[in-house]
C-alpha cells in the first residue's frame, strides 16, 4: 500500500514552442512580382492541470514524469497561419498544490473538473506579410516563434476533508472511521496499522461531511520520528480536528498536550482550527473513571465526548457535535 499512495511527486513540464513565421512572396503565371504573403506561425500547446475527484494519488505520474506539449506549426504561403500545437492535459487529484523548484506555490486545484493553465505555449512568429508597409514593400524576414523553457515542478497532495482524526497509534481512529462511514481501512492491534490517510463520508440526515483518518502521530513526529510529518500536511485542509485519546492509556493529558505540540511545531495555524476531544474505547472504563477524566480536561477548558466503536456509545453525539462545529 505504501508504494501505491503517492502524495508528493516531481515532474518536468514544458509548453510548446511557437511556430516560425513564413517568408514567401505571391507568384503565379500572371503575377511576376507579387507581394509578401508569408503567414504567421501557430501557437505552442499549453500545459493544463485539471482536477479529477476519481484520482486519489499521483501514482499515474510515477512513470510519466516528462510532459512536453507540441510546438506550433510554421506559417504557410497565402497568409495561412500555422496550426496551433495541441494542449497537454494533466489530471491530478482534487487538493493538489503545485510548487516551483523553490517551493513557492504556483496554484492549487481544489475542485473537480477545475482547469488551470500551468504554462502557456509560446506565441507564433509573424510571417513576412505582417511586416509589409509603405516603406518596406518586400520584407525578406519573419519572426521565429517564441521558445519556451521547461521547468521541474512539485505536486503535493493535501486531502480535502471536513474533519481530520488526530491521535497516537492504536487509539481507534481506523475503527471509528469504519463504523461511522462505509470506508474499509486496515485495522490491527499494532502500531502504525494505518500508513496512508483514509477518507469516508458521514451521513447527517440529508447532509454529509467528509472525515479523514490521518496516520498515527507520535512525539517528535515533526522531526521525522515514526511516520514523521509526511501526513501532517493533510491536516492543513481540515476544517475541524477530532483528537482521539484512548481510555486505556495512563497519561491522557500528556498525550493530548504532545499532539497539540506536534501540530504547533509543524504549523502554528493548526491550533487555530476548531477541535473536539473524544475519549475512545470508553466501554473499558466505569462511570467514576469518566468523571475523573472530565475533571482533568475541564481544567484545560476542553469539551470531551466519550465514544466506543464497539458498543456504539456516544457516536451519535459525536457526529452531532462535529456537524455543529462545521456549520458554525
Amino acid at each position: 500500500m505504501k508504494n501505491c499512495f503517492i502524495d508528493f511527486i516531481r515532474i518536468y513540464c514544458k509548453s510548446g514552442d511557437g511556430g516560425t513565421g513564413c517568408v514567401h512572396f505571391y507568384r503565379d503565371r500572371r503575377v511576376i512580382r507579387g507581394g509578401p504573403d508569408g503567414g504567421s506561425g501557430g501557437k505552442g500547446g499549453d500545459i493544463i492541470l485539471q482536477g479529477n475527484s476519481n484520482i486519489r494519488t499521483f501514482l499515474h505520474l510515477r512513470y510519466h514524469k516528462h510532459w512536453i506539449a507540441k510546438s506550433g506549426f510554421p506559417g504557410k504561403k497565402n497568409n495561412i497561419t500555422g496550426e496551433n500545437g495541441k494542449d497537454l492535459l494533466i489530471e491530478v487529484p482534487v487538493g493538489t498544490v503545485v510548487k516551483d523548484e523553490k517551493k513557492n506555490i504556483i496554484m492549487e486545484i481544489t475542485k473537480d473538473f477545475q482547469k488551470n493553465i500551468l504554462f502557456e505555449g509560446g506565441k507564433g512568429g509573424k510571417g513576412n506579410a505582417f511586416f509589409k508597409n509603405s516603406i518596406v514593400q518586400s520584407p525578406q524576414y519573419a519572426q521565429p516563434g517564441i521558445k519556451t523553457k521547461g521547468f521541474w515542478i512539485f505536486l503535493e497532495l493535501k486531502i480535502l476533508a471536513d474533519v481530520g482524526f488526530v491521535g497516537f497509534p492504536n487509539t481507534g481512529k481506523s475503527t471509528l472511521l469504519s463504523v461511522i462511514t462505509k470506508a474499509k481501512p486496515k485495522i490491527g492491534n499494532f502500531a502504525f496499522t494505518t500508513k496512508i490517510p483514509n477518507v469516508g463520508v458521514v451521513k447527517v440526515g440529508f447532509n454529509s461531511f467528509l472525515v479523514a483518518d490521518i496516520p498515527g502521530i507520535v512525539e517528535n513526529a515533526s522531526k521525522g520520528k515514526g511516520l514523521g510529518h509526511r501526513f501532517l500536511r493533510h491536516i492543513e485542509r481540515n476544517s475541524v480536528l477530532l483528537f482521539l485519546i484512548s481510555s486505556n492509556t495512563k497519561y491522557k493529558k500528556k498525550e493530548y498536550l504532545i499532539l497539540l505540540n506536534e501540530l504547533k511545531k509543524f504549523n502554528l495555524n493548526l491550533l487555530q482550527k476548531k477541535r473536539l476531544l473524544a475519549i475512545s474505547k470508553s466501554d473499558l472504563i466505569n462511570h467514576q473513571e469518566k468523571e475523573d477524566i472530565k475533571t482533568i480536561f475541564f481544567k484545560l477548558e476542553e469539551k470531551i465526548v466519550f465514544i466506543s466503536s464497539f458498543t456504539k456509545e456516544g457516536l451519535l453525539e459525536l457526529i452531532e457535535k462535529l456537524w455543529k462545529l462545521l456549520k458554525n
